[in-house]
């Protein structure tokens, strides 16, 4: 029953989670695969644990969008403002070399920041739907 609740975007947003948490878990096994922190990005043994600690912590968010679980939104609440204050301190310490054409600098940020805002804004209008 849940299943048929949680709606086409939501499902979509689940699975798109639980595939960026699968990327952070293996970021550390990738070549150049690195997980940005702050704006920084990260190598070694703290790329490993927050590589890992984020892969869990997007894994139970997907999990809970699929399940439509109330810790979702508080997820939400944590990971849309994490998302925006990273992207803005990576770009301030990471200027980039070459400009990106405006089409891929607009697709990227939004989606980057479209899709945990667009959850968060389904899961805070649906909380009376959440268990």
């Amino acid at each position: 029953m849940a299943e048929r609740s949680r709606g086409t975007l939501l499902t979509v947003f689940a699975i798109l989670f639980g595939l960026l948490a699968l990327s952070n878990f293996l970021k550390p096994f990738l070549h150049g695969g690195t997980f940005v922190f702050l704006g920084t990005k990260m190598t070694g043994g703290a790329n490993l644990i927050l590589s890992w600690l984020f892969g869990i912590l997007l894994a139970a968010y997907a999990y809970g969008i699929w399940t439509m679980r109330k810790f979702a939104l508080a997820i939400a609440y944590f990971f849309f403002p994490w998302v925006v204050l990273n992207t803005i301190l990576f770009a301030v310490k990471n200027p980039p070399k070459e400009h990106p054409g405006a089409i891929v600098a607009i697709l990227t940020i939004g989606i980057g920041l479209g899709v945990p805002l667009a959850s968060l804004i389904i899961l805070h209008r649906r909380r009376a739907e959440l268990a």
